[in-house]
């Protein structure tokens, strides 16, 4: 939002106002970046995060050096070797079984494989319990006009409008969430749209989330008076 406003001020040639929003981006993306993940999910968006970061500034040597460098850092506190561990570690003792066979409608222990999602043509999007925005891919960004980062957080009411997300989606959406996968086709603006809902999982079989693939079924049939 910070960076939103300040493009703004720039356009309109308001450098005092450029000035007094640039003063707080550094502690906030400071407090962003110190913040310690607790689950999967917030490393994932903090990851995601620095990788805007990155973007935004890749006209800038000295910024993508400075960010990659944290970028590291991160990888290196969630996943190093000799880093904390955001989960419980395992006492020696424990016996640790073979990894459980593919399940279909999860995601067998690799959250979001975006180098598939980014490339698919349907529109594909993760929500949290909360009926916000996690993940968007490319084709659902440009739907919606906005960039993954804007969506991260964003309520999924403010696309659908109130009447449709009470009427229709919410519903959908909280069957998903109880462990259920939902499929159906509807109309909308004369095209005709496939949505699939899949729960997400994490490693203990807790739904985090929805997967929401939604494909383009071309124009609705006609209906003559």
């Amino acid at each position: 939002m910070r960076c939103a406003q300040i493009e703004e001020a720039i356009r309109l040639g308001d450098d005092e106002r450029v000035e007094a929003l640039d003063r707080d981006i550094q502690p906030l993306v400071e407090a962003i970046l110190a913040c310690r993940a607790a689950s999967l999910i917030e490393v994932y968006m903090q990851l995601q995060f620095v990788s805007y970061l990155i973007s935004q500034d890749a006209d800038d040597g000295a910024f993508v050096t400075q960010y990659a460098a944290v970028l590291s850092y991160l990888l290196d506190r969630y996943f190093g070797a000799h880093a904390p561990d955001w989960r419980v570690p395992l006492p020696a003792e424990v016996k640790l079984r073979p990894p459980p066979a593919y399940v279909p409608d999860t995601d067998n222990g690799q959250f979001l494989n975006a180098a598939i999602l980014q490339t698919l043509p349907d529109r594909v999007a993760v929500l949290t319990k909360d009926y916000r925005y996690l993940y968007s891919n490319p084709a659902n960004c440009a739907h919606l006009g906005r960039n993954a980062m804007q969506l991260i957080g964003r309520h999924i009411v403010e696309f659908v409008g109130e009447e449709r997300f009470a009427g229709e989606v919410k519903e959908k959406l909280d069957a998903c969430f109880e462990g259920v996968s939902v499929d159906y086709v509807y109309e909308r603006d004369a095209r005709r749209n496939r949505c699939r809902m899949v729960p997400l999982h994490d490693a203990a079989r807790k739904v985090i989330g929805a997967l929401i693939t939604i494909q383009n079924l071309g124009a609705a049939a006609r209906v003559d008076a």
